[in-house]
């Protein structure tokens, strides 16, 4: 039961014993995410097997092209390419145009180069020194990334900065915890799960603060997270998806076979699901508290019906996003598929159109969880609390 708190002191959260046991168990949570960080982080670089190793690449420009004929069947657009290093400005000739896919650079463009290595006392001819293996493309992506920094800074300002601190701290979990603690062996879906807990508690506090808005967030992403855990758990199982459908699972197989690819699916899901998660939750208890900031005096049965009417249609929204996302990302196998005249029903049969399909589903419903389920938890803080103490901002992206 809440108590009143002195005469004269301002309400506050922990004044409230709903806000006081939300705070405990997110300190718990924090504690038990920060054991899972260092019982799970890797210690070991993980030597990487000669099959999935690759070469180092060097920087060249497109200085010269000049049209050739091709020896190979069926290949039609052949050329010379002669390219000047960026390291040392040599100029080397190259022939491309024979393999089906390879990259087609023009006059001036940036391009990566692999230097072969040929077997002493085995003669080379012009050409043969080096392979074109793809475009330098740093450069415009920094811009880019560049563009969309200054435009969230400039339409979110302060708290637009402050969410871009947390997508970098998004970014450093999975490349220097994630994906290091995988290769060394430890369970996908626990590193995974540890993972997207830790960017949840850094990105939610630092772009949110933490007060009660950032609170009922947390609560409505870790049981829609735990939603999501077990669905994928169940339908991972009972479609048999194996994690082999992909040309990248053999190269992660080769050399290691204790490495789990169906918890690679698992632990895919999970992170996948998260970011779309934080949006609702965060949004959702945005709401409900800019609705209990204009009417105080509105109970919590009207407030969490007034709140859950905006949520659904939030969550119909964000659902049509997120199969667009996953259809985008299958397009080129259901293109295979269609070319092969392959009937839908087939389609869908194949792992590698039912595993996206799993995941959207997966995540779909732990979507629609989040908002009665966040919307619950910050009903119960907001109509606990005065509305002076409500965050004003009425929605949060």
């Amino acid at each position: 039961m809440d108590h009143e708190p002195a005469p004269g002191r301002a309400v506050c959260l922990r004044d409230t014993a709903t806000g006081r046991a939300l705070a405990g168990g997110v300190a718990v949570l924090a504690l038990a995410t920060l054991a899972g960080l260092v019982a799970l982080w890797p210690t070991d670089r993980v030597q990487a097997p000669p099959e999935a190793q690759r070469a180092d690449t060097l920087a060249a420009e497109v200085v010269a092209l000049q049209a050739a004929p091709c020896t190979a069947p069926r290949a039609e657009s052949c050329q010379w390419i002669t390219a000047r290093l960026d390291a040392t400005g040599e100029e080397v000739r190259l022939f491309t145009g024979e393999a089906v896919a390879e990259p087609d650079p023009a006059l001036g463009d940036g391009v990566r180069l692999v230097r072969n290595e040929v077997p002493p006392g085995v003669p080379t001819q012009a050409g043969d020194a080096y392979t074109l293996v793809d475009f330098e493309r740093r450069a415009p992506l920094l811009l880019l990334a560049a563009g969309f920094a200054v435009l969230v800074v400039a339409l979110g300002r302060v708290r637009g900065a402050r969410a871009l601190c947390g997508l970098a701290a998004s970014i450093a979990v999975v490349f220097a915890f994630v994906v290091p603690a995988i290769l060394a062996g430890q369970p996908p879906l626990a590193v995974a799960v540890v993972g997207a807990l830790a960017v949840m508690l850094v990105t939610i506090p630092l772009a949110h603060g933490l007060g009660a808005k950032s609170l009922a967030a947390i609560a409505g992403t870790l049981a829609s997270l735990a939603l999501i855990i077990t669905l994928a758990l169940v339908f991972t199982q009972a479609a048999h998806l194996t994690g082999l459908s992909g040309d990248a699972s053999q190269l992660l197989l080769a050399g290691r076979q204790d490495l789990s690819l169906q918890g690679l699916i698992l632990a895919g899901m999970v992170i996948g699901a998260l970011g779309v998660l934080d949006d609702v939750t965060v949004s959702q208890a945005s709401t409900v508290m800019a609705l209990r900031r204009a009417d105080p005096t509105l109970p919590f049965r009207q407030l969490y019906r007034a709140a859950l009417g905006v949520g659904q249609d939030h969550a119909a929204a964000t659902v049509n996003t997120l199969v667009l996302a996953y259809v985008g990302a299958s397009l080129p196998a259901l293109l295979v598929f269609g070319l092969g005249g392959v009937e839908p029903g087939e389609a869908l049969n194949t792992e590698s159109v039912a595993e996206p399909l799993v995941a959207m589903l997966v995540g779909s419903a732990g979507l629609l969880a989040a908002v009665p389920i966040t919307t619950a938890v910050a009903g119960l803080l907001a109509v606990r609390l005065p509305s002076r103490v409500l965050p004003e901002t009425a929605h949060a992206h």
